[in-house]
């Protein structure tokens, strides 16, 4: 708004001055027409013995076209018209006529003046003394009618013309300081929204851990002796704040883009150590890795794959098994990471709902696969979901190209032609 204000005041300041510019340039070129034909015509009267000659003015150039030139003759006090041209503009009240020509003979200067005829038309006058050869005193006036139609209706035009341009320059101007505005702007909305979403994210995530801490908190102070029976839920909170906390800081990195740093990466590697690093539990995970190069970020790459397989230890227990435990697959083929469980199995239609913060139907976030969507993305790849052949679903991680080396090795014990997604 300030922009197209700015411009609006420039803009209309300059055309106030073209317009006044040349509706001055064209009221000057008309008098100037005008005072040229007056001094022609004042040229060519003359004195003989006879009298005032006016021969030389009826077949001049001077004295045709559309002003109109009279030559007014003093006699005593009155002035008598001696001479009138055949211009194409109607004369101008008598009374006006000869009050311009007295003026110019009394000023013994050239008088320049605008007045109206009796149908309120405007027209020029200009008057111009001319002297008497033997006396060389003045012994008249020669007046011009200009008709100042022809200049005004260019000037009009111009008008017209500038109005328009300056109108359609100025939206022009509303138009670029809107989206340049909306451009240099962008960044700081962008940033504020990620700074929102940044402390939902931490709330949400932090509110279940804190809660339970502060419960078991609460009971072991009431009960001092059954202390050590509230740790193991102290230590679960802890863990899950520390998992709440990595993926918050993960969010924010991706929301940075400077902090993107990807190099080329051993997945297989990076995959097994992540399975290496998991701690001891009653579940059951194997992986199987096929030695793999791909350009990512370790960091992102390391807790894209941790949420999944949480995700799989958390929602993918095999049904029936008396003690509730978690058959997950992990492989590593190319550029994907496959994490798969024995669970009941997810609809791949909905996964786009999975995928979104806060709208995870099996009541934890959300925030753990919207995290594994956004690495994928930010990575040229993407997140898909599987049917398992007899139960359960396949998460599928695509960081995009990759470079295999040569060679093979799975880190389990199983057939090399089994397939863990199957």
């Amino acid at each position: 708004m300030a922009y197209t204000l700015i411009t609006l005041a420039g803009v209309g300041a300059l055309s106030w001055l073209v317009i006044h510019t040349d509706g001055r340039s064209w009221q000057s070129a008309a008098y100037e027409e005008m005072r040229r034909r007056a001094a022609v015509t004042a040229s060519l009267i003359y004195y003989t013995d006879a009298g005032i000659q006016l021969d030389g003015l009826y077949d001049d150039d001077a004295t045709s076209g559309r002003s109109q030139v009279l030559v007014l003759q003093a006699r005593g006090d009155a002035l008598r018209r001696v001479f009138t041209s055949r211009g194409k503009v109607p004369a101008a009240e008598a009374d006006t006529i000869t009050r311009v020509a007295r003026t110019a003979m009394t000023r013994d200067d050239t008088v320049r003046t605008q007045s109206r005829t009796s149908a309120g038309r405007l027209e020029y006058l200009l008057a111009l003394p001319f002297y008497d050869d033997s006396t060389q005193k003045v012994s008249g006036a020669v007046v011009v009618v200009g008709d100042p139609g022809k200049g005004r209706a260019e000037h009009r035009r111009l008008t017209l013309a500038v109005l328009s341009g300056s109108g359609l320059l100025v939206l022009l101007a509303a138009g670029t300081g809107h989206v340049l505005s909306g451009r240099s702007l962008r960044p700081a909305w962008e940033a504020l929204d990620a700074q929102e979403r940044l402390l939902a994210d931490a709330a949400h995530e932090l509110r279940t851990p804190v809660a339970v801490m502060r419960g078991s908190v609460d009971i072991a102070d009431a009960d001092p002796d059954g202390l050590h029976a509230h740790l193991p839920r102290l230590r679960r909170a802890t863990d899950r704040m520390t998992d709440v906390v990595d993926n918050i800081l993960t969010r924010g990195r991706l929301q940075a883009a400077h902090t993107f740093r990807p190099v080329p990466l051993r997945l297989d590697q990076l995959v097994e150590q992540i399975c290496g690093e998991l701690p001891p539990s009653q579940h059951t995970v194997t992986p199987y890795l096929d030695p793999s190069v791909v350009t990512a970020d370790p960091e992102l790459v390391r807790i894209a794959v941790r949420n999944l397989i949480a995700n799989a230890l958390r929602h993918g227990r095999t049904p029936g098994d008396p003690r509730d435990r978690a058959e997950v697959d992990i492989s590593v083929r190319g550029a994907a990471v496959t994490v798969a469980d024995r669970g009941v199995g997810v609809d791949p239609d909905g996964l786009p709902g999975l995928l979104v913060r806060f709208r995870s139907p099996g009541g934890g976030t959300g925030i753990g696969l919207s995290l594994v969507r956004e690495v994928a993305v930010a990575h040229g790849g993407e997140v898909t979901v599987q049917r398992r052949p007899g139960g359960g679903s396949a998460f599928v991680l695509t960081l995009g190209p990759t470079q295999r080396p040569t060679g093979h090795r799975r880190a389990s014990g199983r057939s090399p032609d089994q397939d863990p997604a199957s």
